[in-house]
């Protein structure tokens, strides 16, 4: 097996329904509310915490690097609809995963 298959077994091992299903249950609803602001920035979380890791030993993976930027991006914009709308909701999801602000 080549480096690039081995990478690409690496990435699509960290996510598994079965972690998603745990992320969306905590966070959620219920496991199966894949919608609700607090899962999708939960599941965000977890992956951003996964491609920070991978960009600490993989200093010159810009591609990985610019997927990064992209998705804290998103999660910003989730926090930033969940705080517009709900500010008790975006307090409990900020305190429940540590983030900053």
């Amino acid at each position: 097996m080549g480096k690039t298959n081995s990478i690409a077994l690496k990435f699509m091992n960290y996510l598994t329904s079965e972690k998603k299903q745990e992320i969306f249950g905590q966070y959620g609803k219920s496991n199966a509310d894949t919608g609700s602001p607090e899962s999708q920035v939960a599941l965000f979380s977890y992956r951003i915490a996964h491609l920070t890791n991978h960009l600490k030993n993989n200093k010159k993976d810009y591609a990985t690097q610019r997927s990064l930027l992209k998705m804290v991006g998103k999660r910003r914009r989730l926090l930033d609809y969940l705080k517009a709308t709900d500010i008790e909701r975006y307090r409990n999801i900020v305190k429940a995963l540590n983030l900053r602000k």
